[in-house]
């Protein structure tokens, strides 16, 4: 059984020390670390065991989407993961160049254990590895007081689950929006704790900073362009939490597994791009939820197309985007098919 694990990063700086306790760690497990560069940043990246992508050698692969993309953005990580599914990757474990993993930072299996969620709608995963008050980057600001107050309703029992996406949280800086920073901003550790899962109808974000994928969602990895930069990986997480349903499958998170040291923030510039967010998540989720989509794991492109059409048609992406999109499921069929 093929079990090739690759993690993709990008970066705009030479090797961080979290980086190389990242690729020091692959090594001695025989995986592989893709790094994607950009207009900015190292021409070259001298790092034992790793695949450097710069910008002119992503311009030279066989993908449209590496010359469709913008630069200067983090959506020219799809060219790392491409590049990892051609390489024969079953599963990919994407991080950032700020994020060095802790000791129990292990491979993860897509058969996870995880206690479900019972409730539907909003759940604030967050409050299930912590008591304080601290909620996701991309959680409804009007949902925050009813999930403080009311803890998410589990399951009685752990049970294995097919897992193809599971987030991993992050000590130290975890992925929180600008205003919990602008307001509470201090070092955090999360409380280690039972994996959990989300099934259908139940919502929450989930970023891209510690984040494993297997193969049948990997046409869900695809992060939009088209949107400001705090949104990219969030709403890309709500489509895919969409799509999985038709799996009858759903998310798993599980507790920290990587500590960040944050790469400098302009905190009232991420408040900005992250407004779309705040005024139109839930809308959002609501187009999501209105879709007939078709069921089985050779409709996963498919669905995550008419995903985006039907936010490129409620105009949370401009029509370009679906260029990009279609670009994507091509190159994906030649990086399976290679």
């Amino acid at each position: 059984m093929n079990n090739k694990l690759t993690a993709v990063i990008t970066t705009v700086q030479q090797p961080t020390e979290s980086v190389r306790q990242l690729s020091s760690l692959l090594r001695r497990i025989n995986s592989g670390l893709i790094v994607i560069g950009d207009k900015k940043g190292p021409a070259d990246f001298d790092l034992e065991g790793t695949q450097f992508l710069s910008l002119a050698t992503q311009r030279e692969t066989l993908f449209d989407l590496a010359a469709a993309l913008p630069t200067g953005h983090y959506a020219r990580k799809n060219i790392g993961y491409l590049a990892a599914i051609k390489q024969g990757a079953f599963s990919i474990y994407e991080t950032d160049d700020d994020n060095a993993p802790l000791g129990n930072w292990e491979p993860r299996a897509e058969i996870a254990g995880a206690i479900s969620v019972r409730q539907r709608g909003w759940v604030n995963v967050y409050r299930l590895f912590s008591e304080d008050r601290i909620w996701p980057r991309g959680f409804p600001l009007d949902a925050l007081g009813d999930s403080f107050s009311n803890l998410p309703s589990l399951a009685e029992e752990t049970i294995p689950v097919r897992a193809p996406i599971q987030q991993g949280l992050v000590n130290n800086s975890p992925d929180v929006d600008a205003i919990w920073r602008l307001v509470m901003d201090r070092s955090f550790d999360f409380q280690s704790g039972l994996s959990v899962l989300l099934p259908r109808g139940a919502w929450c974000p989930f970023n891209s900073q510690s984040t494993w994928w297997f193969s049948v969602a990997f046409p869900l990895l695809y992060l939009p362009s088209f949107c400001s930069f705090r949104m990219t990986d969030i709403w890309r997480s709500f489509i895919a939490q969409r799509c999985l349903w038709e799996l009858d499958l759903g998310v798993v998170f599980h507790g920290p597994e990587v500590v960040q040291e944050r790469n400098e923030h302009d905190l009232m510039r991420d408040f900005k791009d992250e407004v779309p967010g705040y005024l139109r998540n839930r809308e959002l989720v609501r187009k999501l939820e209105s879709l007939d989509l078709s069921r089985g794991e050779d409709s996963v492109g498919l669905n995550l197309l008419a995903c985006y059409e039907e936010l490129v048609r409620d105009e949370f992406f401009p029509e370009t985007e679906l260029d990009l999109v279609n670009a994507w499921l091509r190159d994906l069929e030649k990086a399976r098919s290679i």
